[in-house]
């Protein structure tokens, strides 16, 4: 994929998750791995006025957060590049303020394997990292301390995020989190729900290779 076509996911891949009710306003923010850069949204642009000549470009083996490109980039790029760098089988990162995540994340509830569709992250809970301003180093070594065998976790008082291997995929993560954090929140109203096992999420697992959206290759 192109660079101008790889912009042009970031940003309608932004979109989505504001007409899904995921982000509002300007919160949240998407990257992709570009070789050895990360296209990252900017900072504080709505996603309905945003366009890809916008998303800010970065090394991801560059400490210092120097960007090209006239927007700078959103305030959380360093957790996004720390998880392209911990995951190098990572192609995207997507975090977002959904409501149902948010509100765990506020309680400071980790997940359980509450459905089978727990499989799909390589873990059993989707722990919570721990409260840190935003934008910060000690964000992201939180972030990357709840991700540590994970592809997802929630954020303390924040939201929640999550990478997979392409754009496609990645998404596709980031709503099943917020569906899961759905049916924890509702079960936990209407009574005490009942938690699979690992052995159980682990015979889950054996069969979820290939499972959800793939990466469709374009002409």
């Amino acid at each position: 994929m192109s660079e101008k076509e790889l912009r042009k996911e970031v940003v309608a891949a932004y979109q989505e998750l504001g007409r899904e009710g995921m982000n509002k306003g300007a919160s949240g923010n998407v990257s992709a791995r570009m070789g050895k850069h990360m296209l990252i949204t900017p900072s504080g642009i709505p996603s309905a006025l945003m366009e890809p000549a916008q998303v800010a470009k970065l090394r991801i083996d560059d400490d210092s957060g120097e960007w090209d490109g006239p927007c700078k980039p959103s305030s959380e790029w360093r957790f996004h590049r720390d998880i392209l760098r911990s995951k190098t089988d990572a192609g995207a990162v997507v975090h977002a303020h959904a409501p149902f995540s948010t509100i765990l994340a506020i309680l400071r509830k980790p997940i359980p394997a509450v459905h089978y569709m727990m499989a799909a992250f390589g873990t059993t809970e989707i722990k919570v990292a721990g409260y840190k301003t935003y934008g910060t180093p000690e964000l992201s070594q939180a972030v990357i301390k709840a991700m540590e065998g994970a592809n997802g976790c929630l954020m303390a008082n924040h939201g929640m995020v999550v990478a997979g291997p392409n754009m496609t995929r990645t998404m596709w993560l980031a709503g099943e989190l917020e569906l899961l954090a759905s049916q924890y929140y509702h079960s936990l109203l209407a009574g005490k729900p009942h938690i699979l096992s690992k052995a159980e999420i682990d015979e889950t697992a054996k069969s979820f290779e290939g499972y959800g959206p793939q990466e469709v290759e374009k002409d």
